[in-house]
């Protein structure tokens, strides 16, 4: 059985799921939607399928088995809505909104719809992440530092506040995941956040261009994630280590590094986490089997709740409790 596949949105990244998409045995990249017609056309045209600029005539023309959502932060909530409608599955790419307040609703009509869902923190899906909880699984954290330090996407939504989030919403959010993924739930923040020096290069820059969050585990770890948008292209690293006392993990999107007395290991990253993780959804789809999926809409709005709090933190000057 073919799988009749949809995708809303026709960025950069929209077009790495359509590479994986169209490279995949019985699935076929049917419709595409863009904010415009002629964006949808444009990006529909190179693998054949039909290009839209409204969601609910492109659900109208065709019976879609599953759709795609790439769109910006700030652009969440009518087009979930469509979908979960008509009850269609969906994979849909973090972060889930700029706030909390509509992917709160949205979550409950997908509970009471049961609908299926995916959220794209791939990082999950790789190889090396999956030896780092096996290896933590019998270690006794300490203490965990993450990083996100970069520069800033040359998009005019990603320097409004409004519209990304921030920083720790819209790219950190990894990180924040990854903590909850490999060590568990988050029950308090303390963040603060600054202006250094991007507002002074480039106009109506409302988000904070440096950061540092301390947070507090359910279970007792302490916490500490940073990052910045100031460095110049090509400059950068992200990660998250694991302090014990049996010695460190590293891991970065490149490799795991583990670090005992007396010897280390290094891994390389291998496979492609994005192709993992279409293929854990588009399974489910087909068999209704969702154990392949390692963040469904609940779970990615968990970690939205962990960055916003940070952004509320950052605000207020007091730590926020979840």
């Amino acid at each position: 059985m073919t799988l009749n596949i949809g995708i809303i949105g026709t960025g950069w990244f929209s077009k790495v799921h359509a590479d994986l998409l169209a490279g995949m045995a019985d699935v076929s990249l049917t419709a595409v939607c863009g904010s415009s017609k002629q964006k949808g056309e444009e990006m529909a045209r190179p693998y054949g399928a039909a290009g839209y600029g409204d969601v609910t005539e492109m659900l109208d023309a065709h019976k879609l088995d599953a759709v795609y959502i790439c769109v910006p932060p700030q652009s969440h909530g009518a087009i979930e809505r469509a979908l979960i409608r008509r009850d269609i599955p969906f994979f849909i790419e973090k972060p889930l909104g700029s706030s909390t307040e509509i992917p709160a609703s949205l979550l409950q009509e997908i509970k009471e719809h049961n609908l299926l869902t995916s959220v794209g923190y791939h990082f999950r899906y790789q190889e090396n992440i999956r030896r780092l909880k096996d290896i933590l699984s019998g270690d006794k954290v300490g203490m965990i530092v993450g990083q996100w330090m970069g520069g800033m996407p040359g998009v005019a939504w990603w320097r409004n506040q409004e519209q990304s989030g921030g920083q720790f919403t819209e790219q950190t959010t990894h990180i924040v995941d990854l903590l909850r993924y490999l060590a568990g739930e988050v029950k308090e923040v303390y963040g603060m956040f600054g202006n250094r020096i991007v507002h002074e290069q480039h106009e109506g820059v409302s988000v904070a261009d440096v950061g540092t969050v301390s947070l507090k585990l359910e279970n007792g770890i302490i916490a500490n994630i940073s990052n910045t948008c100031v460095l110049p292209d090509g400059v950068g690293s992200a990660g998250l280590s694991f302090y014990n006392d049996r010695g460190l993990l590293d891991w970065n999107p490149e490799r795991l590094l583990e670090v005992r007395s007396g010897n280390s290991n290094e891994y390389a990253n291998t496979g492609n986490p994005y192709l993992v993780e279409s293929e854990a959804f588009l399974y489910a789809v087909r068999t209704g089997d969702r154990s392949r999926i390692l963040s469904d809409y609940e779970d990615g709005y968990k970690t939205l709740k962990v960055t916003c709090a940070a952004y509320d933190s950052a605000q207020s000057g007091q730590p926020v409790k979840l």
